[in-house]
């Protein structure tokens, strides 16, 4: 069962395509990222979400709804953190807490002393006194406390020191293990290879490339490092291999994942001293999206 369902969605501002044909889905019990820099397209793609900003063109809906003409249903059943949180000067972080999880009727107020003690917040102090860190800490707990059925995330860890990173991950994997479903913005890619179940890239307004971290790995090289007892010779002439460079008394080089065992098979005969394999990482995928010419 789909929580969220994006087609077509084209946003524009003015002469500006903020998003140029959307198309995204997060199942529901998913922990879905959306990843991509500042000014991509993230947080418009979460204000349509939210019945914020109407889409000139295409549809989407959360829960089977329509996020414009029935964004007031849908509310009642997610829970929205934004990257930059503004709170009531004159109410305690508490009060505020209060305020948010009232307003969906009931809570776990067990679950609240938690994350307060967790996310190591002191609930008495007037909320012009805390840091952005602080601010960012009110809205989570509010939003964890709360009983939702999506939690809807845009760079939710703004402000954190990594500590409160840590323990935010682990709020959202226990969502995650009660069959919660989690939108997430992000531009920590660490964060997002712990959490996500698929990966969702956005370029520009639009979106280059979905699916699971495996799948999305499949479309990335290897990183090889290799030393040998005499120089290796040929490995030119194997499809799939790249960007060779010397390192010192190592070759360096790239390499597709279909083509490992022939290299292997190939660099064996030189009398291999050290090798060194690593996966293709998340952040590989994204500079490949983000590399300019020249760079």
């Amino acid at each position: 069962m789909l929580n969220l369902e994006i087609n077509n969605v084209v946003k524009c501002f003015g002469s500006v395509t903020a998003l140029n044909g959307v198309n995204l889905q997060v199942n529901e019990g998913e922990v879905f990222a959306y990843i991509g820099p500042n000014g991509a397209g993230k947080s418009t793609t979460i204000r349509v979400l939210l019945g914020i900003l109407q889409a000139n063109e295409g549809s989407a809906k959360v829960f089977g709804k329509d996020a414009w003409r029935d964004s007031v249903e849908i509310h009642k059943r997610i829970a929205y953190v934004p990257g930059d949180v503004n709170l009531w000067p004159n109410l305690t972080g508490g009060e505020v807490i209060d305020l948010f999880v009232g307003l969906r009727g009931s809570h776990d107020k067990a679950r609240r002393q938690r994350l307060i003690k967790d996310f190591n917040l002191d609930p008495r102090k007037k909320c012009r006194t805390y840091s952005k860190g602080n601010r960012q800490k009110v809205a989570l707990i509010a939003a964890f406390a709360s009983e939702v059925d999506l939690y809807i995330l845009d760079e939710p860890t703004s402000g954190l020191d990594p500590l409160m990173e840590q323990v935010f991950q682990e709020c959202v994997l226990e969502q995650k293990r009660k069959g919660k479903g989690v939108f997430l913005s992000s531009h920590i890619l660490s964060e997002v290879e712990r959490l996500c179940d698929r990966v969702g890239i956005i370029r520009e307004g639009e979106v280059v490339e979905t699916g699971t971290l495996a799948e999305l790995r499949h479309l990335t090289r290897y990183h090889v490092k290799v030393a040998t007892e005499r120089a290796i010779e040929g490995l030119d002439s194997i499809a799939g291999v790249y960007e060779r460079a010397k390192q010192g008394d190592m070759l360096a080089f790239d390499v597709e994942k279909d083509a490992m065992g022939q290299v292997i098979a190939h660099i064996g005969q030189y009398g291999i001293k050290m090798l060194e394999s690593a996966p293709p990482t998340l952040e590989d995928l994204f500079m490949k999206h983000y590399r300019k010419e020249g760079q």
